[in-house]
C-alpha cells in the first residue's frame, strides 16, 4: 500500500491560465521502498529475494546490497545508480535477522487513470516541497496541457490503458529527462525501459501546446469519467445536502460556487487574487479549493440539452461539515459582487451542503420561467396551426358516423354483388347537370316537386288536378 501524509495543507497557488500544471506519479518501482516488499522491508543480507517470474518490471537501485540468494523475472532489468550493486554475504550477515523469502510486489495493477496516484503542483519546486493543489478527481489524472513527472532517479510500471488511443499530454519527464518532442518520446517508449515501464492499450503522447483562453481550458479527461471514477472509493458523508462538483466521482460536503464570466476574465489574476485575499488567513488554512473551467449542460424547459455553457467552477471544501467552506464561498461571492465590474465576472452563486446557498429561490424562479416558457411555446404551435388551416396549407381531417358514411363496398348485404341499377347519363354523371338548359333555372321548379314523401318529376301529361285524362 502506498502511503501519503494525513493531513496536506493543499491551497491554491498562482498558477497561469496558460501555463501547464506538473502532475507527478506518485508509485515507484525502487528497490529501497520497502512498501514495494511484502514483508515491508527491504531485503537485508540473509533474505532470499524473489521477482514474481512471469511479471514484467524495471527496478531502480540507489545504492547497494546484499542478498543471501536472488532469483529473478523473465522479463525485467535493473536501473542502477551510481555506485549501486549486489554482494553475496559468506555466512551471516550480523545487521539482519533470520532470513527469509521477501517477494516484491506486484505493479501490474497501477493505472494512469487512478487519482489517487496523482500529486499536482504549480511548479516543480512546488512539488518538492509538498505544496500540492487539490482538484476533481478528472483533473487529478493529467490533462492534455500539464507536464507529467516521474522523479528522476525512480523507476515505476504504469498502466495506460484507456477508451482512447492515445493519452495527450504537453511533456513527459522520466529519470531526470524531459521529452516534449513527439519522435523523441516514441522512440523511448519503444525502447527496453519504456516497454518495462508503460504498458496498456493507449499511448501516451507528448507536444501538446499550452493552453491559450485567458479563461482556462477544458482538462480533456471527461471522455474517461467513468474510467476514473471506477478506481475511487467514495465515502458515508454526514452533511446535510452532499454536492457532487462537476468531473468529479463522489458528493462532497463544502460549497460549490458558479461563476459566469465576461471576456476580459482572466483565470490566472483570479487565482492569484483569491489566495491572497483568503486562502492566507489562519481561518482557512486547512480549505481545500480547487478551481476550473467547465461546460455545464444547457436543457429546454430542464429536459432537452441543446448546448453548453462554459463556466467558472471553485469547489470549497473543509472536512466533514463544511463550516468553514461555506463561509468562505460568502467571502467571495461579496467580493465578486462587489469587483465583480472590475474582474470580468458578469454573475456568481453558490450551493452549501448544509442546504444554504446565494440561490435558494434559483430552483423555483426557474421552474416558473420553464412552465411560463412552455405554455408560450404550446399557444404559438396552436396559433401557427390555425393560421396554417385558416390558409389552406394544412386541411384537418373530418370524421363522420358510420351512419353517415357512403357505402363503397361492391358487396351487398346479402353478399352477393352490389346492383347499381341502369346507367343514368344525368345522375351518375352530375356535372353533366349544369349543360343542360333550364336545369339550374327557376324555370326548372314547374317540372320538380317537392313533397312530404320525397323529390319527384312532374309529369306534364298528367294533371293532378284533373280527374280524367285529356288528350
Amino acid at each position: 500500500m502506498l502511503k501519503t501524509p494525513d493531513v496536506l495543507l493543499l491551497f491554491l497557488c498562482v498558477v497561469g491560465a496558460a501555463d501547464a500544471l506538473h502532475k507527478q506519479w506518485i508509485p515507484d518501482t525502487n528497490y529501497e521502498n520497502k512498501t514495494n516488499w511484502d514483508k515491508d522491508a527491504v531485503p537485508c543480507g540473509n533474505d532470499r529475494v524473489q521477482f514474481l517470474a512471469q511479471r514484467k518490471v524495471s527496478v531502480f537501485v540507489e545504492t547497494t546490497h546484499a542478498v543471501q540468494e536472488m532469483r529473478l523475472p523473465v522479463e525485467g532489468e535493473f536501473i542502477l545508480n551510481s555506485g549501486a550493486g549486489f554482494y553475496v554475504v559468506s555466512g551471516q550477515d550480523p545487521g539482519c535477522g533470520a532470513g527469509v523469502t521477501t517477494q516484491f510486489k506486484d505493479s501490474e495493477s497501477l493505472k494512469w487513470f487512478n487519482p489517487a496516484l496523482w500529486q499536482a503542483a504549480a511548479t516543480l519546486d512546488d512539488l518538492q516541497r509538498g505544496n500540492f493543489l487539490f482538484s476533481v478527481h478528472e483533473e487529478s489524472v493529467p490533462c492534455r496541457y500539464d507536464d507529467v513527472v516521474f522523479r528522476a532517479r525512480s523507476s515505476f510500471r504504469v498502466d495506460t490503458s484507456s477508451s482512447q488511443s492515445s493519452i495527450p499530454v504537453k511533456s513527459v519527464s522520466v529519470l531526470g529527462k524531459k521529452f516534449d518532442s513527439s519522435s523523441e518520446f516514441s522512440q523511448y517508449l519503444s525502447s527496453r525501459s519504456g516497454r518495462l515501464q508503460f504498458h496498456g492499450s493507449s499511448a501516451v503522447t507528448v507536444g501538446n501546446q499550452e493552453c491559450g483562453d485567458p479563461s482556462g481550458c477544458d482538462c480533456g479527461n471527461s471522455a474517461n469519467h467513468e474510467k476514473i471514477c471506477s478506481t475511487v472509493t467514495c465515502s458515508s458523508l454526514s452533511c446535510k445536502k452532499p454536492l457532487r462538483p462537476a468531473g468529479h466521482c463522489c458528493d462532497v460536503c463544502g460549497a460549490i460556487l458558479t461563476i459566469h464570466y465576461a471576456a476580459s476574465f482572466n483565470l490566472q489574476s483570479y487565482r492569484q487574487r483569491i489566495h491572497h485575499l483568503f486562502l492566507t488567513l489562519p481561518l482557512y488554512t486547512s480549505i481545500q479549493l480547487g478551481m476550473s473551467k467547465v461546460f455545464k449542460s444547457q436543457r429546454l424547459m430542464g429536459v432537452i440539452p441543446f448546448g453548453t455553457t462554459p463556466e467558472i467552477q471553485v469547489v470549497i471544501m473543509d472536512g466533514e461539515k463544511g463550516t468553514q467552506a461555506e463561509s468562505l464561498a460568502w467571502d467571495i461571492l461579496n467580493d465578486a459582487r462587489s469587483q465583480g465590474s472590475n474582474l470580468g465576472i458578469t454573475k456568481a452563486e453558490f450551493q452549501a451542503s448544509s442546504g444554504n446557498g446565494s440561490d435558494q429561490s434559483g430552483v423555483s424562479a426557474g421552474l416558473v420561467v420553464g412552465v411560463v416558457f412552455g405554455v408560450l411555446i404550446m399557444l404559438t404551435l396552436i396559433t401557427a396551426l390555425i393560421v396554417l388551416v385558416r390558409k389552406g396549407f394544412v386541411h384537418m381531417p373530418l370524421s363522420l358516423p358510420s351512419s353517415f358514411r357512403r357505402r363503397t363496398s361492391t358487396v351487398g348485404e346479402l353478399g352477393g354483388p352490389l346492383d347499381h341499377g341502369f346507367a343514368n347519363p344525368i345522375f351518375d354523371k352530375p356535372d353533366m347537370l349544369h349543360n343542360i338548359p333550364g336545369v339550374n333555372t327557376f324555370e326548372s321548379n314547374n317540372s320538380i316537386s317537392l313533397t312530404q314523401t320525397g323529390v319527384h318529376f312532374v309529369n306534364p301529361v298528367y294533371d293532378e288536378k284533373e280527374t280524367d285524362f285529356s288528350a
